[in-house]
């Protein structure tokens, strides 16, 4: 006959003690944590220190509590930037399901705005007042804007305006690069070519207006050979560079902190320890 202890007890479900899926060393486990009062220290770290199954086997039962859902690891930033784990213990998963279930039902009915009162039958609208319709006034015919002999029609920033202006602007580096209106349009398209594959506007200047013969007679023709031969070719098109794949986060078998692996085991901190620590002889 068992005496009755009325203090310093834990109250512990069937559900956990006889599970079928959990060893045995996860559900003595999932009862030590719950026997512990609230903010106790339950990292692997710890618990090695306490029990002898060392740190894998308790990495590998804290691991079988959280994926049946008596145990939660939540990761948390500190205001310093550092990254902790915060371990929520429960035992009874099912209940603790529903009443997070009927706590978020609560929270969206508070949140969710009231519903209008009835509308009331006012009665006939009132007709809307029309008022006269007041004639248009007469449009004002806006003076034409004279248009100069060098006025170009293709809008400003453009590269048809940019490759006009360089043309127009060739007679700066030598006057018998003078050139008509109707020659500046008829090259404007082979300069346009040029800039948008990549050439600089003071590159495409220099390539027009640098070693001209002394006798030139016909500074369109040369330009348009110039601008044909001298082409060059488009810029290669850049290949689109691939992210790096995000790495999780796990949770360090040694010290319980969190790391980023591909897999669960240890940090680099936890490994370099094991190997500066020298074997002992038997």
């Amino acid at each position: 006959m068992s005496e009755h202890q009325p203090s310093r007890y834990t109250i512990i479900g069937n559900h956990l003690t006889q599970h079928r899926e959990l060893s045995l060393t996860a559900i003595g486990l999932s009862a030590h944590i719950q026997s512990l009062p609230d903010g106790a220290q339950v990292d692997i770290r710890t618990l090695a220190g306490r029990f002898p199954e060392g740190r894998d086997r308790i990495a590998a039962a804290l691991r079988e509590l959280e994926r049946y859902g008596y145990l939660e690891r939540v990761r948390e930033r500190t205001p310093e930037g550092r990254i902790v784990t915060r371990t929520f213990s429960y035992n009874d998963p099912g209940a603790t399901r529903a009443r997070r279930r009927a706590g978020e039902t609560q929270l969206r009915e508070a949140v969710r705005p009231p519903a209008p009162p009835p509308r009331t039958d006012p009665g006939p609208a009132p007709l809307p007042r029309v008022d006269p319709v007041q004639p248009p006034p007469p449009p004002t015919s806006a003076p034409p804007r004279p248009r100069t002999p060098q006025a170009d029609p293709a809008p400003h920033g453009t590269p048809a305006r940019a490759a006009a202006s360089l043309l127009a602007e060739l007679r700066r580096d030598d006057d018998r690069l003078l050139l008509p209106e109707r020659d500046v349009r008829r090259l404007a398209p082979a300069v346009t070519t040029w800039l948008e594959r990549g050439a600089a506007p003071e590159a495409v200047r220099r390539t027009l207006s640098a070693n001209l013969p002394p006798d030139l007679r016909h500074p369109a023709a040369l330009l348009a050979h110039r601008l044909t031969a001298l082409l060059p070719p488009p810029l290669p098109t850049a290949q689109p560079t691939s992210r790096p794949a995000v790495v999780p986060l796990q949770n360090c078998d040694g010290c319980d902190r969190a790391f980023r692996a591909p897999q669960p085991g240890r940090c680099r901190d936890c490994r370099e320890s094991e190997q500066a620590v020298p074997p002992t002889a038997a």
